[in-house]
C-alpha cells in the first residue's frame, strides 16, 4: 500500500487540528481527518471551557491560535474551598506570574484552530483515513479506531456525571476561579468574559443518583441549588445556555504505540487517557502529548522516518510518565472526597488546611498545574 501522507491525523479536535498545525511547520504532509465518528460530543449548543496553563498558551501561541483576552479570560486567583472549613487559596501575584491558568471558550478556540488550516497548504482535510507512514489516533476516548487497532482501554468509571453549564452573574467574576469539594461532589465556577466579566462556566461532578433530577429542574431550581452550594458568593444567577452533562472516568489505553499492516500508529489526547475533571487538565495533557510527538519527530535523525518504532517509544515513555502521575493524583483526591463520615470529613480539610499554611507545597503544586 503506497503512503500518500508521511502523517494522517485521526480526529479533528483540538489535539489533532493543534498536532497538524505543529508538524505541517515541519514540512511533513498531514491528511487530517477532521470526523471524528467514535468522539462523544455534546448535544445542543457547546458549553463547555477549558482551563488552559501557560505551557498549552505557548503551544497554541505557536501556532498563532490563541484567542484573545475577552475568550481567554486569565485566573488570577483560586479559591478552593471544603465541606467543614478546607480552603486552599491560589494567587498569581505571590508567584509573579501574570496568571494562574487561562479559561478558554472551546467554540472560539476550534474556530482559531480551523482557519489556520486554510493557510497551512502541508495539511489536507480528508472525510475518511488515507494511508500513510504515521497515522495519530486523536478521536477521544470512544475511539473506533483504538479499538480497530485492538488496543485495550481500562476505564474506571466514577459513580459522577459533570453537568456543564454557563451562569451569568450578579457580582463581576474579578477574575477569580471558585471551586466547592461538598460530599461526594465537587463545583467549579470558571471565569468567562475577560477581565470585566460577570458570567462563568460551571463544571458540577454531581452523584448519578441526582444528575438526571439536577437537569429536569427548572431553571429556577437549578440556579438556587447552585446558589446555595456555592454560598452566594457571586450573587443572584441566571442561566444562558442549555445544561450538557457526561458520565466520568478515569482511563488508560494499554499501549500508546505500534503498527498495524505495516504502518505505524499512536495515540494521542483523550484516545489514550482520561482523568477527573477536578482540576482541569484533561486538554493540558493532551497538548502535552501533542509538544512531546511533535518534538520527538522534529529532533530525529533525517534518516528516521516519523513511523520509526524508536521514536514512538521515546513518545510513550514520557507521556505516561506525566500522565499516570497526574491521574493517580486526581483519582485519589476524588476519592478522599466522596468519602462519608465524620472521620473522613475531619481529615481531608484538616489537610486542605495544612497544605494551605505550606508555602512550599503550593508553590511546586501551582507551578507544577501551570506547566512549569
Amino acid at each position: 500500500m503506497t503512503e500518500h501522507f508521511d502523517i494522517c491525523i485521526r480526529g479533528g479536535g483540538i489535539v489533532g487540528h493543534a498536532l497538524a498545525l505543529l508538524l505541517a511547520r515541519e514540512r511533513l504532509h498531514v491528511g487530517l481527518v477532521a470526523r471524528s465518528p467514535g468522539a462523544l460530543l455534546p448535544a445542543g449548543p457547546d458549553v463547555r471551557a477549558y482551563a488552559l496553563n501557560a505551557k498549552s498558551r505557548t503551544l497554541l501561541e505557536s501556532v498563532r491560535c490563541w484567542p484573545d483576552d475577552l475568550h481567554a479570560t486569565a485566573v488570577t486567583r483560586m479559591q478552593v474551598l471544603g465541606d467543614e472549613g478546607g480552603e486552599v487559596n491560589f494567587d498569581a501575584a505571590d508567584l509573579a506570574v501574570p496568571a494562574l491558568t487561562w479559561i478558554v471558550d472551546v467554540p472560539t478556540l476550534e474556530a482559531r484552530l480551523s482557519d489556520a488550516l486554510r493557510f497551512q497548504p502541508q495539511i489536507e482535510l480528508l472525510d475518511s483515513a488515507a494511508p500513510a507512514v504515521l497515522t495519530v489516533v486523536c478521536e477521544g476516548k470512544a475511539s473506533r479506531t483504538r479499538e480497530e487497532f485492538g488496543v485495550e482501554f481500562a476505564v474506571a468509571r466514577y459513580p459522577q456525571r459533570a453537568i456543564a453549564v454557563r451562569l451569568a452573574c450578579e457580582h463581576p467574576h474579578a477574575q477569580m476561579a471558585l471551586q466547592w469539594f461538598t460530599p461526594g461532589e465537587i463545583l467549579a465556577f470558571l471565569p468567562l468574559d475577560g477581565v470585566h466579566g460577570s458570567t462563568v462556566a460551571v463544571v458540577w461532578s454531581v452523584q448519578d443518583s441526582r444528575a438526571q433530577d439536577l437537569l429536569d429542574a427548572s431553571e429556577e431550581d437549578f440556579c438556587a441549588e447552585l446558589e446555595q452550594v456555592s454560598g452566594h458568593s457571586l450573587g443572584k444567577l441566571r442561566l444562558i445556555s442549555q445544561r450538557s452533562a457526561w458520565p466520568l472516568q478515569s482511563a488508560q489505553a494499554s499501549c500508546w504505540i505500534g503498527s498495524a499492516d505495516g504502518q505505524a500508529w499512536a495515540l494521542a489526547g483523550d484516545a489514550a487517557h482520561n482523568v477527573h475533571p477536578l482540576a482541569g487538565q484533561g486538554l493540558n495533557l493532551g497538548l502535552g502529548d501533542v509538544a512531546e510527538l511533535a518534538s520527538i519527530l522534529q529532533a530525529r535523525e533525517y534518516w528516521r522516518p516519523v513511523g520509526d518504532v524508536r521514536l514512538l517509544r521515546r513518545y510513550e515513555r514520557a507521556r505516561r510518565t506525566e500522565v499516570s502521575a497526574t491521574a493517580l493524583a486526581m483519582d485519589g483526591l476524588q476519592q478522599l472526597f466522596s468519602k462519608e463520615g465524620a472521620p473522613w470529613q475531619t481529615l481531608r480539610n484538616w489537610g486542605m488546611n495544612g497544605f494551605e499554611r505550606s508555602r512550599l507545597a503550593k508553590d511546586w503544586a501551582a507551578r507544577y498545574a501551570m506547566g512549569l
